[in-house]
């Protein structure tokens, strides 16, 4: 399994520069809210998926003043030999990756290479939010998982975006939407059925997860809806043509794909406590790591941002138990109670590194 042995970041949001070593097996970073714990975090997620976990545009990560950024980390790859990894950011868009100082050819290419899994505050909006934030996250797993998918579903949203500019623009070519129409369609086939079966596979590894977390008070259910399940997206499309035309966008797809969260039945966003909501997304990206791990025949990296707020100290035992009895890889684990986290994570391991955050600085302790 990839292990981040060294990251060096500069100018990435309130970070100037910073070079930190790392244990192999659990990195702990304390400091205050707002100090920058969350940003170390969010450095080294870019390092593996070329993007912020936490801004959808690169402009809110340069540092206040500067033009630029720079995130390299150097991984004990799964041969055993060293490999160093670079991303620079300039603000006019231009993003570089390298391998060993050698340009990746394209930015999907580096998707997978180094898998990761992160637990985080934002992960509320999964339960809170659209459907939109399920898909991205769903998009997220299986793009690591499947270039094919990552390629299907970037294919498929070019070509949504021309039907709909197409639909807005007008006079509409109705030999030109039928091309579109087939074309989606078979792009759509494989996310759908990808999507599908991640759902499935995610089911009783939630359930799982979600018994040994709550003290099995609650049940958890996962169910994936599509407009695929009706039939072909090409026969969707020309039956919903008019109604498209009239609105002046595509009305069906898998782009309205979303995933349901139910306990015992009912919406976890109205029904569930923000201790049970909490539990349930630990458990779900506890599901992710399972199911990533079984794929890759080795574990990704896990990152636990403030994964112990909201949480009551039954619940925080059980997801200590949960990550000392299974084979974990490298971890990295932030909180602003220091003494809450070392003493659960010294009752974890002896193997492992503390850092300390403030206003962007990191100390190793």
């Amino acid at each position: 399994m990839p292990v981040l042995e060294r990251i060096a970041v500069q100018d990435f949001r309130n970070i100037s520069f910073q070079e930190l070593t790392f244990s192999p097996n659990v990195n702990c970073i304390s400091g205050n809210n707002g100090e920058g714990k969350t940003n170390l975090m969010d450095a080294i997620w870019y390092l593996s998926m070329t993007k912020s976990a936490f801004s959808p545009s690169d402009r809110f990560n340069f540092r206040h003043g500067t033009h630029s950024f720079a995130i390299s980390g150097t991984y004990r790859m799964n041969d055993g030999l060293a490999s160093r990894f670079s991303v620079q950011v300039d603000d006019d868009g231009a993003k570089r990756i390298r391998r060993d100082d050698k340009p990746c050819p394209k930015l999907s290419s580096h998707i997978g290479v180094l898998p990761i899994v992160m637990v985080s505050p934002s992960d509320i909006s999964l339960v809170s939010e659209s459907g939109e934030e399920r898909r991205r996250f769903v998009n997220s797993v299986l793009s690591q998982m499947s270039a094919e998918y990552l390629a299907s579903v970037q294919q498929y949203n070019r070509l949504l975006a021309q039907r709909n500019r197409l639909l807005k623009d007008g006079p509409v070519d109705e030999a030109l939407l039928e091309v579109f129409d087939r074309k989606m369609a078979d792009c759509a086939v494989p996310v759908h059925q990808a999507r599908s079966q991640f759902s499935e596979a995610l089911q009783p590894v939630v359930s799982e997860s979600y018994r040994a977390l709550s003290g099995g008070r609650e049940n958890v259910t996962i169910r994936y809806r599509s407009d695929l399940d009706k039939g072909d997206l090409a026969d969707i499309l020309a039956a919903s043509r008019g109604r498209d035309v009239a609105l002046g966008y595509t009305g069906a797809g898998i782009q309205r794909d979303d995933f349901i969260f139910e306990m015992d039945g009912w919406p976890i966003r109205r029904c569930g406590s923000q201790g049970q909501q909490k539990s349930f997304l630990v458990s779900l990206k506890f599901a992710q790591y399972e199911i990533m791990k079984a794929r890759y025949s080795f574990p990704p990296m896990l990152l636990l941002d403030d994964v112990f707020d909201k949480l009551d100290m039954g619940r925080i035992s059980n997801l200590i138990s949960m990550v000392a009895g299974k084979d974990f890889g490298q971890i990295f684990i932030t909180d602003s109670n220091k003494v809450r986290m070392s003493s659960v994570v010294d009752s974890i391991t002896s193997d492992r590194a503390y850092f300390e955050c403030s206003a962007g600085t990191f100390k190793a302790l």
